[in-house]
C-alpha cells in the first residue's frame, strides 16, 4: 500500500512517502508561516522523485497535535480536501508526540517522554511505552503541563523541543539521555513507521467530525479572550 505522511505541527514542514519494497522518499523545509505556500510543492516533488502521481496513493496519514495552530489547520484542511476528492483514499492520525517519541526509542523498546512548547511557560508532554514495529502503548496522553507536574514520571528517555531554560530544568528533574535541537523535531517518515503498529496511528472513519487537537485555542484567541474578559463566541475551527 503506497502511504503518504505529512507533519505540519511545528515550524518544520516534513512529508514522506512509503511504497512496499521501496525505501522511504522524505523532503522537509523549515521555516514559520511558510506551511500554505509550500505543502503542496512539496508534496509534489515527492511524488515526482517516486514517479507516481497523487491518485496511487492510497493511504494518507497525519501528524495530529498538540502544535502550531495555523500549521495544523493547513495540513487538516488539505487532507481534508483530498479525500474528499477521493472516496475511498485512507485517512490516518497520530499525536506528533508519538511520532517524536518513534524517531527515537531504541529497538529494544522504551518509555519515551516527550516534551514541547505550550507557550506562557508550560509544556505539552505526553508518555508513551514504545515497542516498535509491534506496537505503542500510550501511558500519558498529550496533556499540559509544567516541568514541576512531571517530577514523577520515570521516563528511559526523555525528547525535549522546548525553551532552553525549560529544557535544563528536565535535565535536572531526570537522569537520564535527553535528545534535543534538530533531533527532537518530528520527521513523517516516522509517522508511517505507526501506521501498521498496534496501538498507534489511528483511522478517521468520519472525517467530517474530525478536527486537529489544537492542544489550546490560538494565541490570537487567546488575547481576545483577554482584553474581553470572556470566551470567543463559536471559535473558528473549533479549537480546543
Amino acid at each position: 500500500m503506497i502511504s503518504l505522511a505529512l507533519d505540519t505541527t511545528t515550524d518544520r514542514l516534513s512529508v514522506a512517502l512509503g511504497r512496499p519494497g521501496q525505501p522511504v522518499l522524505e523532503r522537509k523545509l523549515d521555516g514559520a508561516r511558510r506551511h500554505a505556500a509550500a505543502l503542496l510543492p512539496l508534496i509534489e516533488g515527492l511524488l515526482g522523485d517516486a514517479g507516481i502521481g497523487l491518485a496511487e496513493v492510497e493511504r494518507i496519514a497525519l501528524a495530529d497535535g498538540p502544535g502550531g495552530f495555523t500549521g495544523l489547520r493547513v495540513g487538516a484542511a488539505l487532507v481534508k480536501a483530498l479525500a474528499r476528492g477521493r472516496p475511498g483514499l485512507q485517512v490516518w492520525t497520530a499525536s506528533t508526540l508519538m511520532v517524536r517519541a518513534a524517531a527515537v526509542a531504541p529497538p529494544g523498546g522504551a518509555r519515551v517522554l516527550v516534551v514541547t512548547s505550550a507557550l506562557r511557560g508550560e509544556l505539552y508532554a505526553a508518555l508513551y511505552r514504545m515497542a516498535l514495529p509491534l506496537r505503542v502503548s500510550t501511558e500519558m496522553t498529550p496533556v499540559i503541563a509544567t516541568v514541576e507536574s512531571l517530577h514523577r514520571i520515570a521516563p528511559d528517555l526523555v525528547v525535549a523541543d522546548a525553551p532552553d531554560r525549560l529544557v535544563e530544568r528536565l535535565a535536572d528533574q531526570y537522569a537520564v539521555p535527553l535528545v534535543r535541537g534538530g533531533a527532537s523535531l518530528p520527521q513523517a517518515s516516522r509517522l508511517l513507521t505507526l501506521l501498521d503498529a498496534e496501538g498507534a496511528a489511528v483511522r478517521i472513519e468520519k472525517l467530517d467530525d474530525w478536527e486537529p487537537h489544537y492542544g489550546r485555542p490560538a494565541e490570537a484567541q487567546a488575547r481576545w479572550e483577554a482584553a474581553h474578559g470572556r470566551a470567543l463566541p463559536d471559535p473558528a475551527g473549533g479549537a480546543r
